[in-house]
């Protein structure tokens, strides 16, 4: 009798675990969020922020226009895949009406993550961005990625690592100039490394991992969950996942409806996220141990008004400072510089018309705040502007297509010439190791000191999708620009050895997914990249780099 009993608790507590499922948070750049992105095209999704995301801010839910398809028609291409779910593993039988338990899910809630293994080679060099903390330089290279998330009573923890192995084969490149041949080839102050060494080596990052509260939409958390900030779908400005993570701290408010009591009067929804994080050096810039480290402050604000449907209005500030002189004064967003850090800041607008499945967006950045101070207000200005739009193919069968395109122009303002030498947006001359974390940009990976053009064409069908894209970058246009500025009687000779000498990367590819099971997805890629004047010389042969991609994910 114990054993019969003993087994009936054990099948009542497998029942009450997958007896009930949710949609949850997804990884920023995974095939998951990428498709419900898509599905927002079309109102088939929420998306769950204006402008600020993590892994644990990026909980997406279908509408009502899902839920009330029927007859025989699909109401989304993947609607017979598992993308992932979160799962209850106890729930009380009364929910609790209480001041404060009533904003937060009551119950213990258990979400899985992969485990999934990333493998990609490149047969001549280094290929590949918002990868984490994987460096996909030429070889083979490798990451896994597995976890878990836990939620309770508003209580998040998640356990999310990546662990990478990189074969880092010999290329060509320009000699480094920052006390070591594999940092970067110009001065400017940046810690961007072009080779991690001349051997094979391991990476251990945490990656996605957090504890954190929520309630309601009030949230405090502590963790290593790089924010992706702005509408940018390659190349955002100030925040990405780029890069290896660093430990920070956040509290702000989630995607947040005002509506004016009494008079019911709904205006909108606002968002907003204060950040202090933790930057290190790479071991390749300098040999001075007292600078290692960074202070980074972020500051992130949107509103999406109810007068204009679809629109979200947001802007972005990050001051950088030395570790040593860390203060609760840069916690300030009106905090004003006094040439002691570097501030940086980023406008964004972002239009979506789900009526017709297309959306327009764009960044402006300003580094300094510079305008301010001269009538030239687009003095260290960039941009990037966008749009992404959705068509119906066969609907019936759930064929749809989408079309991505982004320019980002990140070069200097030409005001430059007749002041002095500026690298970009990303360096400054006081934060020696620049925007950086372990080497790598936190921001915009291709372009980020000259300009980038992406251009893909994505069909979705039952099992999958098929990307064709071609991408165009050329990622140091200033290195070419800061040799002219009071260059006087050398520009001549600059102009034989230089002229339509830029560093560019063309590449064109094909991209897909494919749902061998509901549960088990298989995503490969082909690359070809065509580089130019690599290494600026004349006459110099170019490089034709293969990259292949194989990526292995299951989704409970």
């Amino acid at each position: 009798m114990k054993k019969v009993y003993f087994y009936r608790i054990c099948l009542f507590f497998a029942a009450s675990i997958f007896s009930y499922s949710t949609f949850a948070q997804e990884a920023l750049k995974s095939t998951e969020e990428e498709y419900y992105d898509f599905l927002s095209l079309q109102g088939i999704t929420i998306r769950p922020a204006l402008n600020y995301r993590t892994l644990s801010d990026s909980e997406w839910n279908f509408t009502e226009k899902e839920e009330t398809a029927g007859g025989t028609e699909l109401s989304h291409p993947w609607q017979n895949n598992n993308l992932g779910s979160k799962f209850a593993l106890w729930q009380p039988q009364e929910q609790s009406e209480s001041f404060y338990l009533k904003g937060v899910p009551q119950g213990i809630f258990v979400k899985p993550y992969g485990p999934e293994w990333y493998n990609s080679y490149n047969t001549a060099a280094p290929y590949g961005q918002n990868d984490g903390a994987l460096w996909q330089g030429k070889g083979y290279n490798t990451s896994l990625t597995a976890g878990v998330r836990l939620e309770a009573y508003g209580l998040e923890l998640t356990v999310k690592p990546q662990l990478c192995w990189q074969e880092n084969r010999e290329f060509e490149y320009m000699p480094g100039v920052y006390g070591s041949e594999y940092s970067y080839f110009w001065k400017g102050n940046i810690d961007l490394v072009q080779r991690y060494g001349d051997s094979s080596f391991w990476t251990f990052d945490w990656g996605d991992t957090e504890i954190r509260y929520t309630w309601h939409t009030l949230t405090v958390g502590f963790g290593s969950q790089s924010p992706w900030l702005g509408p940018a779908w390659l190349n955002p400005m100030l925040g990405s996942n780029n890069a290896g993570t660093y430990p920070k701290f956040d509290i702000g408010l989630r995607k947040q409806r005002i509506v004016i009591p009494g008079l019911n009067w709904n205006l909108g929804e606002i968002e907003g996220r204060i950040w202090a994080g933790y930057l290190s050096e790479s071991d390749y810039f300098d040999t001075d141990s007292n600078n290692n480290h960074n202070m980074i402050n972020g500051f992130a604000v949107a509103y999406s008004p109810s007068f204009i449907p679809g629109m979200t209005l947001s802007v972005n500030k990050i001051c950088l400072c030395k570790w040593e002189d860390r203060s609760i004064k840069y916690f300030n967003p009106f905090y004003d510089s006094n040439e002691l850090e570097d501030q940086k800041a980023s406008f964004c607008i972002d239009w979506i018309f789900p009526q017709v499945g297309f959306e327009v967006y764009g960044e402006l950045g300003i580094d300094d705040y510079s305008y301010r101070k001269m009538p030239n207000p687009f003095h260290t200005a960039i941009y990037t502007v966008g749009a992404k739009k959705t068509f119906s193919i066969i609907k019936k069968y759930g064929i749809f297509a989408e079309l991505l395109f982004e320019w980002n122009n990140f070069e200097m303002s030409q005001d430059f010439q007749l002041q002095w030498k500026y690298m970009g947006y990303y360096s400054h001359s006081l934060i020696s190791q620049g925007y950086t974390q372990n080497g790598q940009i936190i921001g915009a990976g291709s372009g980020y000191f000259g300009n980038s053009q992406y251009l893909g064409v994505k069909l979705y069908y039952k099992k999958g999708f098929i990307n064709i894209f071609a991408h165009r970058n050329a990622p140091d246009n200033n290195y070419i620009y800061n040799m002219s500025v009071n260059a006087g009687d050398n520009f001549s000779q600059l102009s034989k050895d230089y002229w339509a000498r830029f560093k560019t990367h063309f590449s064109v590819g094909i991209d897909t997914s494919y749902f061998l099971t509901s549960h088990f997805l298989i995503d490969t890629a082909f690359v070809y990249t065509h580089t130019l004047y690599n290494t600026y010389k004349v006459g110099e042969s170019f490089i034709s780099n293969f990259d292949i991609k194989v990526e292995l994910k299951y989704t409970f």
